[in-house]
């Protein structure tokens, strides 16, 4: 039995759920909300090169390089991001960051 686009797809969409869950269900811990993001695009990312090989072109790889750079750049920053809110108001919730608003 040979693994197909299906297999590929059912995984990426599984993927994609759980990310979604994770966003939903935890709203109190930024991490979490973060990693549930990260979830999303490696889903999607996942996706194109599903469809990239099943297609023989290459735009799809390419598009998830992109992805992969741009989740890179996110987590780097959002990270940053959560260690000086940290370090200012000495938690990371949810709720807290409401206070951020100017």
């Amino acid at each position: 039995m040979a693994v197909g686009l299906g297999h590929y797809l059912t995984v990426a969409a599984i993927l994609f759920v759980t990310g979604v869950f994770g966003i939903f269900m935890n709203r109190k811990n930024i991490i979490t909300i973060l990693m549930s993001v990260e979830l999303i695009l490696l889903s999607v990312n996942l996706n194109l090169v599903a469809f990239s090989a099943f297609l023989n072109d290459l735009a799809g790889q390419v598009f998830a390089l992109f992805i992969l750079t741009v989740a890179a750049a996110e987590a780097a920053i959002g990270l940053a991001i959560l260690v000086v809110f940290f370090r200012n108001r000495g938690s990371i919730a949810v709720d807290d960051v409401n206070t951020m608003k100017g």
